[in-house]
């Protein structure tokens, strides 16, 4: 199959004024977005995405879990398709790209091949992932979850959130609760485009991440059990204090992760304190303990070690200790020909580029596990993501596009 050529690129200016668009659905308070999974913004949003997909002559499938596939058909009715995309929902203080340019960026491909009237051999497929944050709707990745057979349909339609709202009334009550069977798709490739999320590209002054490893996760959660007392008039030598506990044990996991360098991360950031007063030493913590690594001996090892000393810690101030593994996913490796293809886009469109390893979980993550795939990154600005501030150029997203544009279509192969 030819490769296309290096002078085939997108249209960036229509790419971003569909993200602008995109953007004005769910707005946030400070510029980004709050469009989170299954609210009638989400429900908004999915109806823009549509019509756009329709009006680019693909057709849409919803399954039932309400993740949406826009086909353009190709040369060969029996070729596997090649699917592209990610999410279109934000944290509650999200911004405008997390998602929504993988999303947008192969709407784009459909519309350039329009343009230029390319038949390709294999469909191509963009998709739209329910509930990839998980941020109303634990955990993450939840819709690609069930259709990696990670988690069981039933399973993820009885989530919660914190309004004791079920995920399938939700998906129901917005209207894109599909007929078709999650997991029934076969794909010939995935490929997704997302902002990098972190600071390594800009830094280096790069243009593309080769995505070649997502990183694995362990999420431990503390429970610290002292006595509540008096911060005024409990002596000192006297004290069973969980905060101290919690402060030692967040030493003891930046003190790990460092340990393990380089590719290694460790912090706590949830914790609680109780009765959270400011004049009662705290009787209870509990918090989570975040380790990840593209490496599984490093990520076992770092929960290996957390669990071999935090009892020693918790029994050197008289407190109770509890353990419990709160959430999980093994290191992603990608596949090789498809990340070759998205490196080799790069080369031949002449854009700098990197080996990257992704630091937060993707649906590619979950995809992996049933078709080859591979990702494609591009800079934000300062590394920031999850938050209304998150910014990336137009000239970043055009050239993310661009090269997912030439690993997808020839992945799909040019019909001469």
């Amino acid at each position: 199959m030819p490769a296309p050529g290096e002078n085939l690129q997108i249209n960036g200016q229509r790419l971003w004024d569909s993200l602008m668009e995109m953007a004005k659905i769910g707005p946030g308070v400070a510029g980004g977005n709050n469009r989170q999974t299954l609210t009638d913004a989400d429900a908004e949003g999915r109806a823009l995405f549509r019509r756009w997909c329709e009006e680019a002559g693909c057709t849409m499938g919803v399954d039932k879990m309400g993740t949406m596939f826009a086909r353009r058909e190709g040369a060969d009715p029996d070729a596997l398709p090649v699917y592209v995309g990610s999410h279109l929902d934000t944290q509650p203080t999200g911004g405008r790209y997390d998602g929504v340019l993988g999303v947008l960026g192969g709407l784009e491909i459909i519309r350039t091949l329009n343009d230029l009237d390319i038949r390709t051999r294999h469909p191509i497929v963009v998709t739209n992932w329910t509930n990839e944050e998980g941020t109303r709707f634990a955990p993450a990745m939840l819709a690609s979850g069930v259709f990696a057979g990670v988690h069981n349909l039933g399973w993820a339609h009885d989530r919660k959130d914190a309004e004791g709202k079920r995920f399938g009334e939700e998906l129901g009550r917005i209207g894109w609760m599909g007929e078709e069977e999650v997991g029934a798709r076969k794909m010939h490739a995935f490929f997704e485009l997302h902002i990098e999320q972190g600071p390594i590209l800009e830094a280096d002054g790069k243009d593309i991440g080769v995505v070649t490893h997502g990183q694995g996760l362990w999420w431990l959660q503390v429970t610290l059990t002292g006595k509540d007392a008096h911060t005024g008039s409990t002596p000192m030598n006297m004290r069973v204090n969980a905060g101290l506990g919690m402060a030692r044990i967040i030493e003891l996991v930046h003190r790990i992760a460092m340990d393990n360098q380089p590719d290694a991360v460790g912090a706590v950031g949830q914790a609680n304190v109780y009765p959270n007063s400011r004049n009662v030493i705290p009787g209870k913590a509990v918090f989570t303990v975040d380790f990840r690594s593209p490496e599984r001996a490093k990520l076992d090892g770092m929960r290996a070690r957390l669990e071999a000393e935090a009892p020693g810690i918790a029994a050197g101030l008289g407190l109770g200790i509890e353990i419990e593994p709160v959430g999980h996913f093994d290191p992603v490796a990608f596949d090789p020909g498809c990340v070759g293809a998205v490196r080799a886009a790069a080369e031949r469109l002449g854009y700098s580029h990197m080996d990257i390893v992704s630091g937060a979980g993707h649906d590619a993550c979950w995809i992996n596990r049933v078709a080859p795939t591979a990702m494609v990154m591009c800079p934000c600005v300062g590394g920031l993501s999850h938050n209304e501030a998150e910014e990336i150029s137009p000239e970043w997203a055009k050239k993310g596009a661009d090269v997912l544009f030439h690993a997808v279509v020839e992945t799909a192969g040019i019909v001469e």
